[in-house]
């Protein structure tokens, strides 16, 4: 009978679900009321309500419910309103690959990266796809590993490059492919005077501290990190993932620190403007892995440019 009613219920989709319905539910996700989805449309309310109702009655089930908070998403709506995004994205991807295609290139590749990905990594990702005959247009997108992996399950992007991540979801394939040590980083000319001594986590939290943002994955590494030695994670100075930001503060604050990975480590110091602290930290980063969509990981484009990137990664290590 389940089976029924789903075959049922995708036949009517397919015949009467348009993407103005889809658009529709995304504005009022935004806007939260119909008088304000009217003005954004440039239509009569009576017109905007009259069009959700063809939709619930198009999806057989209420959408939204009215709160003192506006128009809230019932539980189908939501899974209607993750439809929408996909398949709006998907609409949207479709016309910058087209669009590409038209301008003389192969396709279009979105790709997201964390700051922390080994320029090597990073220099052969872009090389590969920028050096094909003829050329991928590239969409570059830098964020934390977490607003990355939401960007593909939204559909907004195609892979990306982070740290590996627990709750990436069915629709993601991932893969690890290189391990980073971290290491303790300061202005270059406090080294001397915070090398001092053994490693003491008590004397480190009295520093001024660059930590990722909060709610992020990294974040609560390092908070785990200061807790599993019995300290209170200190007030950062500031929250960045930025590795020019942190690098300007090195450079300005005497007793600024932050934890970084080696390598990308070793890059910032041979500016002059910072120096590793002479500990080795008992903890292993995540190691930096390749996320793509599930939809997207067979496809030649995808595949030839994981093998370069496996191939540089091997270059710097053997793969974890």
């Amino acid at each position: 009978m389940t089976a029924d009613r789903a075959t049922q219920l995708q036949q009517t989709l397919v015949a009467r679900l348009k993407l103005r319905h889809l658009v529709l539910l995304q504005q009022i996700e935004r806007h939260g009321t119909l008088s304000r989805v009217a003005h954004q449309l440039q239509l009569s309310q009576p017109a905007i309500t009259k069009a959700l109702r063809e939709v619930e009655d198009i999806f057989k089930t209420q959408l939204f419910e009215r709160t003192s908070r506006g128009l809230q998403a019932t539980p189908a709506g939501a899974a209607a309103l993750h439809y929408a995004h996909v398949t709006l994205a998907d609409m949207e991807s479709a016309a910058h690959v087209l669009t590409a295609i038209d301008t003389g290139m192969s396709g279009r590749l979105r790709m997201g990266l964390t700051p922390q990905v080994p320029e090597a990594i990073r220099n052969a990702a872009f090389t590969h796809l920028l050096g094909q005959s003829p050329r991928v247009a590239v969409l570059a997108r830098e964020g934390t590993t977490d607003e990355l992996v939401a960007a593909l399950s939204a559909r907004e992007l195609d892979c990306a490059l982070g740290r590996s991540y627990q709750d990436a979801g069915l629709e993601i394939v991932q893969e690890p492919i290189y391990q980073q040590e971290p290491c303790l980083l300061v202005p270059v000319k406090s080294r001397a005077r915070l090398s001092k001594g053994p490693l003491d986590w008590a004397r480190l939290a009295q520093l001024d501290w660059i930590f990722p943002p909060p709610n992020t994955p990294m974040r609560r590494t390092f908070n785990a990190l200061f807790l599993s030695a019995g300290v209170q994670p200190p007030p950062p100075i500031m929250e960045t993932i930025s590795i020019r930001a942190i690098e300007t503060v090195l450079r300005q604050e005497p007793n600024s620190v932050t934890i970084l990975a080696s390598d990308v480590a070793a890059d910032m110091t041979l500016r002059g403007s910072c120096a590793a602290l002479p500990y080795r930290l008992s903890w292993n980063l995540p190691p930096v892995s390749l996320f793509a969509a599930r939809h997207m990981a067979s496809h030649p484009t995808m595949q030839s440019l994981a093998a370069v990137i496996r191939r540089a990664a091997a270059g710097l290590s053997r793969p974890t």
